[in-house]
């Protein structure tokens, strides 16, 4: 579990701390690939909270995801059509799953934890 939080910790790290600069050509490249990046750790959390994580899997996932959602804003800006608003709106809907989810899970846990 701890794995996709220490990814996402390291990777706002990094941001915050260098001074790279996306080119505009490049903005919608990187915000539908960051939302794929979140999908992939709000789910690898969610696993792990099940008790169903592969690391293997979660690692596969997070890099397919997200190149295959830049590959999709790519093909939609060649052929003319808004291909990125749709990946936004379904790694958006899974993004809020899964944190709706891994929300119910802790506080089950934080409930059992105060009535024992």
């Amino acid at each position: 579990m701890w794995l996709p939080v220490l990814g996402l910790l390291a990777g706002i790290l990094i941001g915050l701390t260098t001074r790279l600069i996306v080119p505009l050509d490049y903005a919608n490249y990187m915000a539908i690939a960051t939302l794929a990046a979140l999908d992939s750790v709000f789910g690898g959390v969610r696993s792990a909270l099940e008790d169903k994580y592969d690391n293997t899997v979660f690692i596969s996932g997070f890099f397919t995801n997200t190149l295959l959602a830049a590959l999709l804003t790519y093909l939609g800006n060649r052929l003319g059509v808004d291909l990125m608003m749709g990946a936004t709106v379904a790694f958006s809907i899974r993004i809020f799953m899964n944190l709706g989810i891994i929300r119910r899970h802790l506080l089950v846990k934080w409930q059992r934890r105060r009535s024992s």
